[in-house]
């Protein structure tokens, strides 16, 4: 029986993004401010309040000019000037306000998103992070997510102020001289000519230096990641290298970047001050024509300031909006990919498999990358026996191991656990019926207790006592004695504090302890002691009669007790009978290569 997958062959490539619509991307970006309707809403009203003012203030200047400055009316002029004082107090509170608005929304909507987006990242297999390096997915949740911050907690308001009164002030000198106001906005349709062509260019210079970031902080996660082995191989140098080549890069695209957010600004400067010139001339002759005050003269002045002054702050908003466009990009991409290992329906009944814990059946991979590791795999593994893998480095062991474990399904075939396809089984089932026990165990820093009771929900509610109770009952109290403080332990697991082996330890007390119907062992014991190796032995024949045990190890001495031995090679898996039949292939292939 045969079975099309494919599901593994998902395009995990984050390089290969999608750009989106400026207005898709905004809608997609406000879903993450759902909770923020009654902020948002009062950050209008105000920024409406602080619009009405702006536009107030020249209109009462000119006013206060015709009425009470050429006609000497000092009394009243100080009255208005009060006004006006008054006018800019209540302005400096709106603005004030508004900052303190968007802070708070920016800073829920960051905490938000990032929150999103690592918990997709949980979501996704392991294929998705062979595809992408872990430095530029680290950018992605810090770098990426704050550009998109600060527009909407800093320039997103300013824009949408911006907007507002250059529509009022638009208004505004239209009513008072429709024919100067006309004249006043014509540079106004050349800058936005101007932003429309040039904006996906903007745009796309950004992209490519947010990538060229999060490609340099990959490079330095990775350099400092394998520090130790950098030094002993004496290839400083090495690392240098990249370093400095990825740093070039980072600043070239950062120049570039840089060079074109900076664009608009001298553009959008040169058509306001051209605007100010023809509102100058245009008004003296009006003026000298009779059909003109000299305050108003000045209030245009001032309205054309009013509407250029924002023209020219969109200059780099705008550049700062193209700037979190590629951030957003960066962002979505994750939260669009698609887990690509379903968990399908289960079925009402069982297939016939003959009481064999699990089952490969005519079962294929391939790596996306197109390299085929497995051909056409067939074999049972009965409850309570006890299997190796063997074969030479790259035969498929750790592949096999992967797929028992559903870290990938198979490209053709299917894997059956009790009966079921193993992808009926949600993570939570799979990972209680499996227990995998890596070569390089993950830990992060924190303690004994957290790190071996990571992902497991039966006993994580014990207390210490109950707990420790539990770990003798598993006859793991040995291996537990050999951390000081015992569960209180501290682990920080970017220092030299916690050796490999040790490691390897609180990997293997965390696996038996939550009892699997299946225990694979990836080379588990390549960096522990003979002695630990045996009391390792010991434990694992404590287990329950029923549990499969799956041994993946090139010490003979691990695997010279296993019920059965498969020779894993070429894509092939053969039961191999005897340790010394397996050795002999093992010979022949060194021989043959």
């Amino acid at each position: 029986m045969q079975e099309q997958n494919g599901n593994h062959q998902t395009d995990y490539n984050l390089n290969r993004e999608q750009k989106s619509p400026a207005g898709a991307a905004l809608r997609k970006m406000f879903r993450f401010m759902k909770g923020e309707k009654r902020n948002l809403g009062i950050a209008f009203f105000v920024m409406m309040l602080n619009a009405g003012l702006t536009m107030l203030t020249p209109y009462l200047i000119g006013y206060i000019v015709d009425h009470f400055i050429l006609k000497k009316q000092y009394g009243l002029l100080m009255q208005y000037s009060a006004l006006l004082l008054g006018i800019y107090i209540v302005w400096a509170g709106t603005e004030y306000l508004q900052a303190k608005l968007m802070g708070g929304v920016g800073q829920r909507m960051l905490y938000t998103l990032r929150n999103e987006v690592f918990n997709k990242l949980q979501q996704l297999p392991v294929a998705f992070f062979n595809s992408n390096r872990s430095g530029d997915l680290i950018s992605r949740i810090n770098n990426d997510t704050d550009t998109v911050n600060q527009f909407f907690s800093q320039s997103l308001m300013r824009f949408m102020d911006s907007i507002f009164s250059m529509i009022g002030v638009a208004v505004f000198v239209l009513s008072i001289h429709w024919e100067l106001g006309a004249a006043s906005l014509i540079p106004a349709v050349f800058i936005l000519l101007f932003a429309l062509v040039v904006s996906p260019w903007v745009k796309k210079k950004n992209a490519i230096s947010l990538k060229a970031n999060g490609d340099l902080s990959a490079n330095i996660q990775e350099g400092l990641h394998n520090f130790k082995t950098i030094i002993a191989f004496n290839r400083r140098d090495y690392f240098r290298a990249r370093f400095s080549k990825a740093n070039d890069i980072n600043y070239k695209t950062s120049i570039t970047a840089g060079i074109a957010n900076n664009l608009f600004t001298p553009v959008f400067g040169f058509f306001s001050n051209l605007a100010q010139l023809i509102v100058l001339g245009f008004g003296i002759y009006l003026i000298i024509e009779g059909q003109f005050t000299l305050g108003l003269l000045i209030s245009f002045m001032s309205y054309v300031q009013y509407f250029y002054r924002p023209l020219r702050e969109l200059a780099a908003l705008w550049a700062s909006f193209q700037t979190a466009l590629a951030a957003w990009d960066r962002i979505s991409v994750i939260l669009s990919r698609q887990s690509n290992l379903p968990v399908l329906s289960k079925t009402d009944t069982a297939m016939s498999t003959s009481g064999n814990v699990l089952t490969f059946q005519h079962v294929s991979f391939s790596y996306p990358d197109g390299k085929s590791v497995l051909h056409d795999i067939n074999f049972n593994l009965q409850r309570g026996k006890t299997y190796a893998l063997v074969g030479p480095t790259g035969g498929g062991k750790s592949t096999t191991a992967a797929l028992i474990a559903r870290l990938y399904d198979p490209t053709e075939g299917l894997v059956l656990l009790n009966g079921q396809d193993i992808r009926t089984y949600t993570p939570e089932e799979r990972t209680r019926e499996i227990g995998f026990i890596l070569q390089e165990p993950f830990l992060f820093t924190g303690t004994l207790r957290e790190n071996i009771l990571y992902g497991n929900a039966e006993l994580r509610q014990l207390n210490d006592e109950q707990l420790l109770q539990a770990i003798s009952d598993t006859g793991l109290s040995d291996l537990l004695s050999r951390f000081d403080a015992g569960l209180s332990t501290q682990l920080v697991t970017t220092s030299d504090s916690v050796s490999l082996g040790q490691k390897q330890l609180i990997a293997f007390i965390r696996a038996v302890l939550r009892k699997p119907q299946i225990v694979v062992l990836d080379e588990a014991t390549a960096n522990i002691d003979t002695v630990t190796e045996k009391i390792l032995e010991e434990i694992l024949e404590r287990l329950p009669a029923t549990t499969t045990k799956i041994i993946i190890a090139h010490r003979l001495n691990t695997i010279e007790n296993a019920d059965e031995i498969f020779f894993v090679n070429a894509g092939e898996v053969i039961p191999a009978g005897t340790l010394e039949h397996a050795m002999d292939m093992l010979l022949q292939h060194k021989r043959a290569s």
